[in-house]
């Protein structure tokens, strides 16, 4: 399982529609509308890189409103 957090620029005055249209795909664990410089940050995950490409390239941007995006993929980490 892959976890990333996907960080939103967005069009002026499409923030909303565009959080509404996240939270309706797949493997969208969360979406909100933030403050500072994305509009929005998403919490998805897929089961391996190549469908978490997939989402981003092919659901999230093609979303009306979406300008860019800017991936964190989640590091799990061991405990010692």
């Amino acid at each position: 399982m892959v976890k990333a957090y996907v960080l939103l620029t967005i069009e002026i005055g499409k923030v909303e529609s565009v959080i509404e249209s996240l939270k309706s795909l797949q493997g969208v664990i969360r979406a909100d509308a933030v403050t500072g410089p994305y509009d929005a940050i998403v919490y998805i995950e897929a089961n391996d890189l190549g469908e978490l490409t997939r989402k981003i390239l092919h659901d999230i941007h093609n979303i009306d409103g979406v300008i860019d995006t800017t991936t964190a993929i989640v590091v799990e980490m061991e405990e010692e």
